[in-house]
């Protein structure tokens, strides 16, 4: 059923233009993740609806979500920073954010997520709009500073918690090498429904999303 509706969206979809078309289209041929179909619309009305200025990126990939962004926040102009950890994603990445039309809103960072939001908490960065989409069994370690760095009332998108569905099955139904993954996406989303200063709901589009909005402080 799931893959039905995933095809019927899918062929709703309009694309987003030749240049940032193209760019999928090499990602998908090559196997490097972006964010899918569905997360890319529920982005386009959600960035509508909110309208940040300051955008976080955990994830940066080959680009294609950092200047999706960018698109979809013209009329606000906002500026993008984005973080990626491997060298030669990083430097696609930047090569394609070089050649298209919003280079000067969108600044790539090579690190890794953890020290980089450590340094911009440090700096004393604030977002109206953090989203997640890095190394999945490490979304745990990187909510304390990326709880930081939003602003009271801003906006946390975290793609893919579902797993492909498996973060329902029990732990020990899991190969050895995916329990600890799974461990951590729940105590994730358990922190994240939880904790006090935080509201969120996971919305099952695509592989999962949780949407956070940060109201209080985070301790």
């Amino acid at each position: 059923m799931q893959e039905r509706i995933s095809a019927y969206l899918h062929s709703l979809s309009c694309g987003q233009g030749a240049y940032l078309d193209s760019i999928r289209q090499k990602a998908e041929a090559g196997g490097v993740p972006i964010i899918r179909i569905e997360m890319e619309s529920f982005l386009a009305s959600f960035l509508e609806l909110v309208k940040p200025v300051s955008i976080l990126e955990a994830g940066t990939a080959v680009g294609y979500s950092s200047m999706l962004m960018a698109k979809l926040t013209e009329m606000s102009g906002a500026r993008i920073d984005t973080v990626e950890k491997d060298d030669s994603r990083y430097r696609e990445a930047c090569a394609n954010i070089n050649a298209s039309p919003w280079e000067n809103r969108i600044h790539p960072i090579h690190g890794d997520v953890q020290d980089v939001f450590h340094s911009l908490v440090k700096e004393g960065k604030k977002y109206d709009f953090i989203f997640m989409d890095a190394a999945k069994g490490q979304y745990i370690r990187y909510l304390p500073d990326a709880a930081a760095l939003l602003r009271i009332g801003g906006v946390l998108v975290s793609d893919n918690v579902l797993q492909d569905m498996t973060i329902l099955d029990s732990h020990f139904a899991l190969e050895r090498r995916e329990r600890t993954i799974h461990k951590r996406m729940r105590d994730y989303l358990y922190e994240l429904t939880h904790h006090p200063g935080l509201l969120t709901t996971v919305v099952p589009i695509g592989d999962g999303a949780a949407v956070t909005i940060r109201k209080e402080d985070y301790a």
